[in-house]
C-alpha cells in the first residue's frame, strides 16, 4: 500500500542519517587483523560503550536531583538505568557465540586494549560509589579524560546522596558521612542501617525514600549480573589466560563479584 505523505525530497531538509550521524558511527568499525568475526568484538563493545553513556547520563542527573531533594524525579532516571542494564546483559550473550579459536585469529591486533580500561565503566562505578585510586593512573595519556575522572573521583556517588537524603528526613545519620572524604569506598556504618530498617518497617511513612532503596538494589543487582555474565563469557572465551591488558582475567573478575555498593540494603532483608 503506497503511504501518502511520505518526505522523499530531502535537498533541503536534514535526513535521518545526518541526524543521527550514522556516516561517522557506522565507518567506526575498523578490523585490525581482517578476521571476520573481529567485526563482533568491535560492534558489541561499541554498543555497550553507548549504553554506558545513556547510563552516566541518567546516573549523574538522578544524583543532582537526590542532593536537590526531587526524589520522584530521579525515580525515572534510576527505572531508565535498570532497563539499559538489561541491554548490556544480553550483549554478552551475542558475544559469547564468539569460539576461543575464533578469538584467537584476532587478539593479538588488541595489543595492550582491554575492556578493563573502559572509562565509561569506571566512571559508572564511581557514580555507585566503588573507588580504587589504581585505577586513574591507567587514563594519564588523556588529560581531559583524567581531569573528568578525578572529578567523579572525588564526588559523591548515588548512596552518599541517598544517606544525605536520610539525614534531611530527620534520620540521626553519623555527622562525618556526610561530609566524609568520597573518593574512599564507602563501607558501611550502623546510623545508616537503622535509618534503612527504620525506612523498611514503616514504608507508607517513608514511601519516597523505600522507593530510592529499591530503585538502588535493582541497580545494583542488574550490575552485579552484568558483572558475572562478563566473567563466565571472558572463561568461555579465553579460559584463565591473562586479560590483554595485563590483568588477571577471570580472577579479577571473579574477585569483584563479592563487592556491595549498597551493603545496608541488602542486610536489612535479614533484619526486617
Amino acid at each position: 500500500m503506497k503511504e501518502k505523505g511520505i518526505h522523499t525530497d530531502f535537498r533541503d531538509s536534514m535526513t535521518y542519517s545526518e541526524y543521527l550521524h550514522l556516516d561517522q558511527v557506522l565507518s567506526s568499525q575498523k578490523r585490525l587483523s581482517g578476521h571476520h568475526d573481529e567485526m563482533l568484538f568491535i560492534i558489541i563493545h561499541q554498543v555497550n560503550e553507548l549504553w554506558m553513556k545513556l547510563i552516566l547520563h541518567e546516573l549523574e542527573t538522578a544524583i543532582e536531583l537526590i542532593q536537590q531533594g526531587e526524589l520522584p524525579e530521579a525515580f525515572k532516571m534510576l527505572a531508565r538505568v535498570s532497563k539499559v542494564q538489561t541491554q548490556i546483559i544480553q550483549a554478552w550473550d551475542v558475544l559469547a557465540t564468539l569460539t576461543p579459536a575464533e578469538y584467537m585469529e584476532f587478539r593479538d591486533s588488541l595489543g595492550k586494549a582491554s575492556g578493563f580500561q573502559s572509562y565509561q565503566n569506571r566512571l559508572i562505578e564511581f557514580a555507585l560509589g566503588y573507588k580504587q585510586p589504581q585505577i586513574i593512573k591507567i587514563y594519564e595519556k588523556d588529560n581531559e579524560l583524567s581531569k573528568r575522572l578525578a572529578k567523579a573521583y572525588e564526588a559523591p556517588g548515588i548512596y552518599d546522596v541517598a544517606i544525605q537524603a536520610l539525614a534531611r528526613a530527620g534520620f540521626d545519620i553519623k555527622a562525618d558521612l556526610l561530609t566524609r572524604d568520597f573518593s574512599i569506598t564507602y563501607k558501611g556504618d550502623p546510623s545508616v542501617a537503622a535509618a534503612w530498617l527504620e525506612v523498611y518497617r514503616d514504608v507508607d511513612r517513608y514511601w519516597d525514600l523505600y522507593q530510592l532503596a529499591e530503585k538502588l538494589v535493582d541497580i545494583e543487582d542488574s550490575h552485579q549480573q552484568w558483572r558475572f555474565r562478563h566473567m563466565k563469557t571472558v572463561e568461555r572465551i579465553i579460559g584463565f589466560k591473562q586479560g590483554t591488558g595485563g590483568s588477571s582475567g577471570v580472577h579479577y573478575l571473579k574477585s569483584v563479584l563479592d563487592h556491595r555498593f549498597f551493603p545496608e540494603l541488602w542486610d536489612v532483608r535479614t533484619k526486617i
